[in-house]
């Protein structure tokens, strides 16, 4: 009798707990869908969009321009070689020093063309005189005609022989051809110096020049005159301005291009060598419709940005116009004021939610309004 009341008791407490357990199952599936159904629609929208960063289409000057890059070149140098042979006996200037043309650089022995020009001159008076003998002769029939035609023939060979022994002895002094400054210098007083050998290189850098090979493209809007941006790497920060001085009027046939030569002040902190990035503006608009270039998209198709209207992303084709600095012109598809997406483009689609960073917080309050409104009620 005992057994069986105990074996019952056994059975009844299993029986109790497996009920509470179902109730308690119950109660929490029916908590969390009375959770899952207290989500409002805007709520449920605000999880669902896409993140994304927006800038507005807003009017600002822009310019159509030619960017490219070039080396710095001196419009004027000089690699100064000897004209005659000798040793250098001095050295009248260092790296660095500004020269004008025609100044002395290099002073080289002169004793042998001395004794050649002392020895031309000599000849020279010698046949002279035997000229002048003939001449007087040749009244009185003492001398043929014809040997006073030899004499004057010599005696001009003489004149230019002695007029070259004059010009060899000027060379001597190696003189500066431009003006400028000394680049360097390959010559030491003591030093034989052979002719035809450079010894000293001159740069005028007053004025520098940067030539930019152009795609045929663009020969119709470059023009002589036209204002130059330059940003060199060597002085970061700083920008620099010119003109474009020359154009050429032919087109390379092997590569396509032409050159455009533009000019900038050597008076600055420019110097030759320093590589530039050069900027040339031939057209400017003040008042254009412009978005950032990041907001492009990037598909191979027309130009397209996505537009915000209503929360949603719309695919809007563009017409564009100049590029400039980041910004890029839209003649067609866009109003001021509309919000072009920059950030989070790959993962929109056409009508796709989108949420604004920066814009969250508006969103989250506007969905929780109604429900504590209904909460009241």
């Amino acid at each position: 009798m005992s057994r069986f009341f105990s074996q019952h008791g056994r059975t009844g407490s299993c029986a109790a707990a497996l009920l509470i357990s179902t109730s308690l199952l119950l109660g929490g599936c029916k908590a969390g869908g009375e959770e899952a159904q207290a989500k409002t629609p805007d709520e449920q929208k605000a999880v669902d969009a896409v993140p994304v960063e927006v800038a507005k289409a807003t009017h600002r000057a822009i310019a159509a321009s030619y960017t490219g890059t070039a080396a710095l070149e001196p419009r004027a140098e000089s690699q100064v070689v000897a004209k005659t042979s000798g040793v250098a006996l001095a050295v009248l200037v260092e790296e660095g020093q500004v020269v004008r043309a025609g100044q002395a650089l290099v002073r080289l022995d002169p004793d042998r063309a001395r004794l050649s020009v002392a020895q031309g001159e000599a000849q020279m008076r010698k046949l002279e005189n035997s000229y002048h003998r003939a001449q007087k002769l040749v009244e009185q029939q003492l001398v043929s005609a014809a040997d006073v035609d030899q004499l004057r023939f010599d005696l001009e060979n003489a004149r230019a022989q002695y007029r070259m022994a004059t010009l060899e002895l000027s060379y001597t002094t190696v003189v500066a051809p431009i003006s400028g400054v000394v680049a360097s210098r390959d010559i030491k007083p003591g030093n034989f110096v052979q002719i035809n050998s450079p010894i000293i290189r001159i740069v005028d850098a007053s004025r520098l020049e940067a030539t930019l090979n152009v795609p045929e493209r663009e020969i119709a809007k470059l023009k002589p005159g036209q204002a130059v941006g330059m940003i060199a790497d060597a002085l970061p920060g700083r920008q620099f301005t010119g003109t474009v001085d020359r154009v050429a009027p032919v087109v390379d046939n092997g590569t396509g291009t032409f050159r455009v030569v533009t000019a900038f002040s050597g008076e600055s902190d420019l110097q030759p060598g320093m590589f530039g990035r050069l900027s040339i503006n031939y057209d400017q608009r003040a008042d254009a419709l412009v978005v950032p270039r990041n907001a492009l998209l990037e598909d191979g198709g027309q130009p397209a940005v996505f537009v915000i209207r209503d929360g949603k992303a719309q695919r809007a084709t563009l017409k564009l116009g100049y590029d400039d600095a980041g910004w890029i012109e839209v003649r067609e598809g866009l109003k001021a004021g509309d919000e072009v997406v920059i950030a989070g483009k790959a993962a929109l689609r056409e009508g796709s939610a989108v949420q604004v960073i920066g814009q969250e917080k508006k969103v989250v309050t506007a969905a929780k309004a109604p429900a504590a409104e209904a909460t009241k009620q």
